[in-house]
């Protein structure tokens, strides 16, 4: 029996699917993919996905505002997201949010809108989605202040790209890793490094899609299907079988958003598991 797969984070949204989604779906399901977590990158994207929630049952989503689209941040955002979680209880997370200094420059902007959408979440008790590029400081800095204020945060740092050390000081914080396909780039040796040592309760697979498509679809569409790729690359890494990542990382997803009533996995594998040494000297720029 194939153990059920989660792709914790994907845009079936975009206009990349509009002509073939159900095809897709169907993709997605043959690769026992049982749950997928839609996030948000704007609020006006918020009723079609709600549409899509209707349309195929095992997914659910997040509201929110990405960092790189912050420049159009609002005031009125926070109550917006509210009444969306309130409305829906298909709404898990608060997402994605973070900060972006790879490709933007608005630092007290983001801030600001990551703050609001942090309490957003606090107040719905629900987990952030976080994206962070070329930020990994200020973002520690950031969640480290609002646990000592006693608003912790809990969430997950999506799409990994960070070094090992940057990934132990979100661990500390009580998050969760997401790798995605850059997992399965043969250059991507911090990101590597991070797979074989993070914790086996502590991370989940997605795809991001229709970015970042795994080997050996890299250059295509990304899609949920291709999440597969992405925890056979993670076995690999980690010297175990590929139903162990499954069953593991749809695990964590199910804890982490609420999604026990759809992943439902065959009993658990028990085996050894052994990581590969690490090395201290791996850094971000292998990418």
């Amino acid at each position: 029996m194939r153990s059920p797969l989660v792709d914790s984070h994907c845009h079936v949204v975009f206009a990349d699917f509009r002509e073939d989604l159900d095809t897709v779906a169907q993709r997605w399901r043959e690769q026992g993919v049982c749950a997928l977590v839609h996030a948000c990158v704007t609020p006006e994207e918020i009723p079609a996905i709600r549409q899509l929630a209707d349309r195929f049952p095992e997914l659910r989503y997040a509201v929110g505002l990405h960092p790189l689209e912050t420049g159009r941040w609002r005031e009125t955002m926070p109550d917006l997201f509210l009444e969306a979680c309130r409305r829906d209880e298909r709404v898990v997370a608060v997402g994605e949010l973070g900060l972006d200094l790879y490709k933007a420059t608005n630092v007290e902007q983001q801030v600001h809108a990551l703050e609001a959408q942090l309490d957003v979440a606090w107040e719905m008790d629900l987990p952030v989605i976080i994206h962070c590029r070329q930020a990994a400081v200020l973002l520690r800095d950031i969640l480290v202040a609002r646990r000592q204020a006693g608003r912790p945060v809990r969430g997950v740092m999506h799409c990994w790209a960070g070094t090992p050390q940057e990934m132990s000081w979100f661990l500390d914080l009580g998050l969760v890793i997401s790798f995605s396909g850059i997992v399965t780039f043969k250059n991507a040796q911090a990101v590597h490094a991070c797979a074989r040592q993070v914790p086996e309760d502590r991370y989940m697979v997605e795809t991001d899609c229709p970015f970042l498509a795994p080997t050996p679809h890299r250059g295509q569409r990304n899609e949920p299907a291709f999440v597969a790729h992405v925890a056979e690359t993670m076995a690999t890494l980690r010297h175990c079988s590929i139903a162990r990542v499954r069953q593991v990382s749809s695990r964590t997803a199910a804890r982490l958003f609420g999604l026990e009533a759809l992943v439902r996995d065959p009993p658990f594998m028990e085996e050894q598991f052994v990581a590969a040494p690490i090395s201290a000297t791996t850094t971000a720029d292998a990418l």
